[in-house]
């Protein structure tokens, strides 16, 4: 009975070899991974934005069209002093003013879905010392007894939630409030589907250039029928493995080097005869979607779409309504910033925000069209002088 089996030797000059594909995954998996919540994933969007330059550059021209903002109030001394804190107030990394606090304060908005800051008093309590904005991802809503009260937390040394102090001082702005979403939906929420077929594509045309452009090659040695040969075939497979490696080397080197075997010797390029898949046509379509979400015209990241590349009334005056209904958003924020420094240096009066005007209009068609109004202006005026001209020729007439 042979009970220690022993193992089968392999037979001389069978050498298989098999290549299988690498266990690297693509750059932000975390879209593939993707599972849709009530809150948003701070890291799933960060992956978003960071994965598509589109998306980012949307992100940079909402916050950078939204413009400048400032306060006016009645009283001339409270309106310049008012002026002068929103343009030197501390928002920190080095950087003053509130427009800057607001470029952080919209970023964080737009991407997460809300808008965190705070105002930080002076060791006094007599001025506001700084502006700063918070992680929106590290904190979390908290509803009170009532449909109007709620209350920002954040995790405290014991590792649980609990409401952050002097919430009168706390800056908070929802995106898009929705019923099921008061806190706000993120400007990215319904990309990450799109993105993640984007990113596929991409993946593989850079694999797909890899390959055509460092190129595998497939060395087939065929021995003869002679006994000689077949018995010199592993290491005939040897030699030719170790001189074509050494002319691989040189060529990466620089240097050119023949490669010379004997024998039926076959050299074929691997995954030469496949094609590229033609991408331009899903790539555009992905595109689209993910652009119109965030409202901006294609022309303004230099997307080449449409026959023109001047803005039409009609988008111009859609980018003002976003801009408008965005700004309209963080306005009640910055209002309670004045309103507080106001009362804080003793001043009584109202203040109100003051945004810089949006100008998306060229000016040529804009002074054709102002040309166009006085055309009509003098017109109506001309029309208007004949018409009482004619009525009190009449009555002249009935007399006589």
């Amino acid at each position: 009975m042979n009970i220690f089996h022993r193992k089968k030797q392999p037979q001389a000059g069978a050498a298989a070899t098999a290549q299988i594909r690498r266990a690297d995954a693509r750059p932000f998996g975390e879209l593939d991974a993707y599972v849709p919540l009530h809150q948003g994933e701070a890291r799933l969007y960060r992956a978003i934005r960071e994965a598509v330059p589109v998306i980012d550059a949307c992100i940079y021209k909402i916050i950078r069209l939204c413009g400048g903002v400032t306060a006016q109030c009645a009283d001339p001394e409270a309106n310049r002093a008012l002026k002068a804190f929103l343009e030197q107030v501390d928002v920190g990394r080095g950087q003053r003013g509130v427009n800057a606090f607001l470029d952080q304060y919209l970023d964080s908005m737009l991407m997460f879905g809300q808008g965190v800051g705070e105002m930080v008093l002076s060791a006094d309590r007599r001025e506001i010392a700084a502006l700063l904005c918070g992680r929106a991802e590290d904190v979390q809503v908290r509803e009170g007894e009532g449909p109007l009260d709620f209350a920002l937390c954040a995790m405290d040394r014991s590792g649980r939630f609990a409401p952050l102090p002097r919430q009168d001082l706390l800056l908070f702005t929802p995106f898009n409030p929705e019923t099921h979403a008061p806190y706000g939906v993120s400007l990215l929420r319904s990309m990450p589907f799109l993105t993640e077929l984007l990113g596929k594509i991409y993946y593989a045309i850079g694999v797909n250039w890899e390959r055509m452009g460092n190129v595998r090659f497939a060395v087939v040695y065929k021995p003869g029928s002679g006994e000689w040969e077949r018995g010199m075939a592993q290491e005939r497979s040897r030699q030719l493995a170790s001189e074509w490696s050494r002319a691989m080397e040189s060529t990466r080197s620089g240097s050119v080097r023949d490669f010379v075997a004997v024998g039926d010797v076959e050299i074929k390029v691997i995954g030469a005869d496949n094609q590229i898949l033609d991408s331009s046509v899903p790539i555009r379509q992905i595109l689209e979607q993910l652009v119109s979400k965030t409202g901006i015209p294609p022309f303004m990241l230099g997307l080449n779409w449409s026959s023109t590349e001047r803005m039409s009334a009609q988008q111009s005056d859609l980018l003002t309504t976003e801009m408008t209904a965005i700004r309209r958003a963080v306005t009640p924020a910055v209002e309670r910033v004045c309103r507080l420094w106001l009362r804080m240096h003793g001043y009584g009066c109202p203040c109100q925000v003051v945004w810089d005007d949006i100008n998306l209009q060229d000016l040529l068609e804009e002074a054709k069209a102002g040309w166009y109004r006085e055309q009509t202006r003098k017109l109506a005026l001309e029309n208007d002088a004949l018409e009482r001209r004619q009525g009190a020729a009449a009555p002249a007439e009935s007399a006589e």
